[in-house]
């Protein structure tokens, strides 16, 4: 080949025309390389702090409710659903939002946050939670036939027997009968009272 007649100093000249052609995208293969990686660490860095800090205000959302301080744990939830929007943490701030409304008998204020998770969340077990928690509700504000649509979707197993509890609710709060019903529990008393539901929360 041409290469081998060539003198020791036209190699040299040869590789040094080389690394000048190529030089400029070699180096910038390693700097968009570096950046990748550094970006990457930086925002992984920045996922595990903001992760931490959520948790960190949901523990002390968990404190205030356990000190029964409804207004602390108001304010604490409402600041992780703005801070954490995008977090698991801040569906579970607004069930605890909808929990303390049932609490202090605002069933209207609880519809929201409920359907909020019910709809939106990433976690299928939160969005069926909000789901028989806000049929709960809608029956013992008497809207039986809103909660039975609420309750259309199939469950699965681990959820069949509350959603059954729940639906047979429904029914027995428009007067359905019993026997129209033969997957529910078969029962006599009265709906679910407000107090009751408050107690299933728990």
């Amino acid at each position: 080949m041409a290469e081998e007649y060539l003198t020791d100093d036209e190699q040299l000249e040869a590789v040094k025309h080389l690394i000048v052609e190529y030089a400029p995208w070699l180096i910038g293969g390693v700097l968009v390389g570096a950046a990748a990686f550094f970006g990457y660490r930086y925002f992984q860095n920045y996922t595990n702090e903001r992760a931490y800090k959520a948790a960190a205000e949901f523990s002390t959302l968990t404190a205030a409710l356990r000190q029964n301080d409804h207004a602390k744990s108001r304010q604490i939830a409402d600041e992780v659903i703005k801070d954490y929007a995008s977090s698991p943490y801040a569906d579970q701030a607004q069930l605890t939002l909808a929990r303390l409304d049932v609490d202090d008998g605002r069933l209207d204020k609880a519809i929201a946050p409920l359907t909020q998770v019910m709809n939106d969340s990433k976690d299928s077990e939160l969005r069926r939670v909000a789901r028989l928690r806000l049929a709960r509700v809608l029956t013992d504000q008497g809207k039986a036939d809103e909660a039975i649509k609420t309750l259309a979707e199939p469950m699965p197993a681990a959820f069949s027997a509350p959603y059954h509890e729940v639906r047979g609710d429904a029914f027995l709060a428009k007067k359905d009968t019993p026997m129209r019903l033969p997957s529910t529990r078969q029962r006599s008393e009265p709906p679910m009272s407000a107090e009751s539901t408050r107690h299933c929360w728990n």
